[in-house]
């Protein structure tokens, strides 16, 4: 039997994770106690009915989840075949996230959210420890997320606990908050000033060609490439589990997105790390 453990941060998705599994084959139960958790296993492995089983647990186990590290040795020691799903968040996507629900933190009580939250990440860092998978949910829509799992329980593909999203921007719309890594690719032909080419976008093979022209964009492209092929795996031995590369030119329309696709395309063929696009200001000239 397999047995995956969705644990992690309050609000950082393990409810939409435990669904999600649920539709790819797994039976699932929430919030278990922890000193039930081993007879659970126990049952459904010795019933031979259930082939994937998958338990929601989390900081609602109170007292008793310090006492899931032990339970998990013994299960490895069993060789039963469990892994750890661990779903993380920024505090400030978590503080967003319970202020749009109005629900309040297990652990804040009647005091400050970030205080709730803090005093959870020390409570399961020993679970985030032991993980096999890390996924940081920040930025991620629901669809990514079950792209996600479906890479690693569904199509078994390689994961290395590293979500990277690639962004164009536009420097006069100011530079992303949460960017990682910010390049300026204002030194490139820019198309605004081709009258046929200004409406159009990055997106447009028309306009990629003009961004590209000689030699200087190509030699770059390769020379980004290069660089993120040797930070990421840095980053992931490092415990970084999620990435912003943030590529910016004038007006986020032109230059950044062609770059950026790129730069998206080449991280997509490693098919190790979970990627996603975001051109955030490729359409705001058209709405002005």
């Amino acid at each position: 039997m397999k047995l995956v453990i969705v644990t992690g941060m309050s609000g950082a998705g393990k409810t939409i994770a435990l669904k999600m599994l649920e539709d790819l084959g797994f039976y699932c139960v929430d919030n278990l106690p922890i000193s039930l958790a081993d007879k659970f296993v126990q049952l459904v492995s010795d019933g031979g009915t259930v082939q994937k089983a998958a338990l929601g647990i989390d900081i609602r186990s109170g007292e008793g989840l310090k006492d899931l590290e032990g339970v998990i040795e013994k299960w490895r020691r069993e060789q039963i075949d469990v892994q750890i799903i661990f779903l993380d968040a920024s505090n400030t996507a978590l503080i967003k996230r319970y202020k749009e629900t109005r629900r309040s933190h297990p652990l804040a009580g009647k005091g400050r959210l970030e205080t709730g939250i803090e005093k959870e990440r020390a409570r399961v860092a020993f679970l985030k420890k032991e993980s096999d998978f890390i996924i940081d949910t920040s930025m991620l829509l629901t669809k990514e997320l079950r792209q996600e799992l479906e890479k690693i329980f569904l199509k078994e593909e390689s994961f290395k606990n590293m979500f990277v999203t690639v962004m164009s921007f536009g420097f006069k719309y100011g530079i992303p908050e949460d960017a990682d890594l910010v390049f300026d690719v204002r030194f490139l032909p820019n198309p605004y000033y081709v009258e046929e080419l200004r409406p159009l976008t990055g997106e447009n093979q028309s306009v990629r060609d003009y961004v590209m022209q000689g030699n200087t964009a190509e030699t770059f492209i390769e020379k980004l490439n290069d660089m993120m092929d040797f930070l990421l795996p840095n980053y992931i031995n490092e415990g970084k589990n999620q990435l912003v590369i943030a590529v910016g030119c004038t007006g986020g329309k032109h230059r950044s997105v062609t770059i950026a696709k790129a730069l998206y395309d080449h991280l997509k063929s490693h098919g190790e790390y979970g990627i996603r696009m975001d051109h955030r200001d490729i359409d705001k000239d058209s709405k002005r």
